[in-house]
């Protein structure tokens, strides 16, 4: 592939954070051909990122990528993005994200499926962003009060790798609520 294709089209800058460092090909599969219309020009800690574990606060670059007009970038933002749904910015940049019909199946065709399912206690599906309501008093430890019970949790964040928890502000205080004390409003 050349690879000069690339470095044109991206203006030797990562198409994903705009970094000019370590940039490099990254082939955007299932079934990559090979060609400048299925890859990606990025940069080592974005490829790091996307074969590993994603930090939420690097990723707040995809606010511009997310407007690309190459069809492998705007694949590799709904990816990204729907690996960090549990971020609240990220769920609405989610909603804002558009791709016609072939692109989207592209994307979701290389996505990872999520395997956690966050439920609230009456086993509704709960997702980042949702309102929920206690069901439960619950004293908040280290923050020295107690969330009452029938207070609102509104924009709550998924623990992404543990279903029976979520994040959500409760006077003020970030604190984590265990989903079995929730219902969703």
């Amino acid at each position: 592939m050349p690879l000069n294709a690339l470095s044109a089209r991206s203006g030797d800058q990562c198409e994903l954070c705009g970094s000019s460092d370590a940039l490099g090909v990254h082939d955007v599969g299932p079934n990559s051909d090979n060609t400048v219309h299925m890859s990606a020009h990025i940069c080592q800690k974005c490829r790091a990122q996307i074969d590993g574990e994603l930090d939420p606060s690097h990723w707040r670059c995809l606010t511009s990528a997310m407007w690309s007009e190459h069809e492998p970038v705007k694949v590799l933002v709904w990816r990204l993005l729907d690996r960090l749904k549990a971020e609240a910015w990220a769920h609405d940049l989610f909603d804002m994200l558009y791709l016609d019909e072939a692109t989207l199946e592209w994307a979701k065709a290389g996505a990872e499926t999520p395997t956690l399912i966050h439920k609230d206690c009456n086993g509704n599906v709960l997702s980042a962003g949702d309102s929920v309501t206690l069901v439960k008093a619950l004293p908040v430890k280290g923050a020295g009060f107690t969330a009452k019970q029938g207070t609102a949790v509104r924009n709550i964040s998924l623990v992404s790798d543990n279903a029976g928890h979520i994040e959500g502000r409760v006077e003020g205080q970030r604190i984590v609520i265990l989903t079995e004390f929730v219902k969703k409003s």
